[in-house]
């Protein structure tokens, strides 16, 4: 993308999702008056997770022994992998950290219960700011769930200020961990509202990556190959199609809290012995299958879904979200948001510099009717250098 050449300033954003991979981090630049592209992306880099350190963020997904502390160290962790991307993303651009007005982290979810009135993500950004030397925006989600919402998904207001046409309905899907639709209108037409629509839709790869770690020790199906190697299961599917949560009408949120391994145990179990590869196949089946129904039942006339996450670069995924929509007789087309000038896995980490801009001009960052929440807020929360 062109760098904008009046800027509001240069943000950093950090994101590691519900797939527990590593962290995504960008150098964005925002205009501070409108132009061809809303942003810039000046620098990025991915740095994985350890093995140990992704171990203990799984095993803290649930109740465990001594996980005050553990959650804690692991914190203290996390922050130093920030600092770490950070200062490669300063080194690839070229800059200071006095360059930079804020950096957004979003930190490791691993409880989120809204219904409960909480959710927790893993991270120290008083020691982020430290390590670095730059001002933190983290603790977005807390704001508005005390205002009654769910906290997530954040990313549909950063989608509508970025992505969104006035002349077509698009749908921005991202597929991480777990897959989140935003549904952005066009013109409006006689008895649609131009209101932005967004949630939850399941899981993404979080059943596919924990199936394929089972049998095959990898961390995720490479461009879908174990998946397409096997057959769906029409009575898997149609099974796990039943779960309450696909039917509950938006607001709403989820994660690991719900799509876990004893979540697919319960539902194996009560089926015949299927083979690995068909049950691979099934839930590739399931995430495009309620990405689908989503959109068929709030976006029946969009003309294009756009692509991010993880799952943008699973080709046998993408093909199967797009033959799931052709059954629902929709037409619109498939593309990663590569063709709106941000790369999939970048999308995420853009967001929460986004999210971090907001809050450092005192604008709001939810849209209440995708949360759930009483009204606007302004979400975050600083801790200086």
């Amino acid at each position: 993308m062109s760098t904008p050449t009046t800027q509001s300033g240069l943000f950093i954003g950090l994101m590691s999702g519900t797939s527990l991979d590593g962290v995504d981090g960008v150098i964005a630049a925002f205009p501070s008056a409108p132009v061809q592209h809303p942003v810039a992306t000046l620098a990025s880099a991915y740095m994985p997770f350890s093995a140990s350190l992704r171990a203990e963020l799984m095993a803290l997904q649930t109740a465990g022994q001594d996980e005050i502390e553990r959650e804690a160290l692991v914190a203290n962790t996390l922050s130093s992998h920030y600092a770490a991307c950070v200062e490669r993303l300063l080194a690839d651009a070229g800059l200071r950290p006095d360059q930079i007005r804020a950096i957004g982290v979003h930190g490791q979810t691993i409880r989120h219960r809204p219904e409960l009135g909480f959710t927790r993500q893993a991270n120290n950004p008083a020691l982020l700011a430290e390590l670095t030397g730059i001002d933190v925006i983290a603790d977005f989600r807390s704001r508005d769930i005390a205002a009654g919402g769910q906290g997530a998904p954040l990313v549909p207001a950063f989608h509508q200020a970025v992505f969104a046409d006035p002349e077509q309905t698009r749908v921005v899907v991202n597929i991480g961990g777990i897959a989140n639709i935003s549904v952005l209108h066009g013109q409006a037409t006689p008895g649609q509202s131009r209101d932005v629509i967004g949630f939850d839709t399941g899981p993404g790869n979080v059943l596919m990556d924990l199936w394929i770690k089972r049998h095959h020790g990898k961390d995720y199906d490479e461009n879908g190959l174990w998946a397409a190697s096997g057959q769906p299961a029409p009575a898997l599917l149609d099974a796990m199609r039943k779960e309450d949560y696909f039917a509950a009408a938006p607001p709403k949120s989820t994660g690991r809290d719900l799509f876990h391994e004893a979540w697919l145990a319960r539902h194996l179990g009560s089926l015949p012995q299927l083979a690995a590869a068909d049950v691979q196949a099934t839930l590739a089946l399931l995430t495009a299958t309620t990405i689908a129904d989503a959109i068929a039942q709030h976006a029946p006339t969009a003309q294009t879904v756009y692509v991010c996450g993880g799952g943008a670069y699973n080709p046998y995924l993408m093909q199967q979200l797009a033959q799931a929509l052709q059954n629902r007789q929709l037409a619109a087309a498939v593309q990663s948001t590569e063709a709106l000038g941000i790369a999939p896995n970048h999308v995420e980490a853009v967001a929460f510099a986004w999210l971090a801009l907001r809050f450092d001009q005192r604008q709001p960052g939810n849209l209440p009717l995708v949360t759930g929440a009483r009204g606007l807020r302004i979400l975050g929360a600083l801790y200086p250098a």
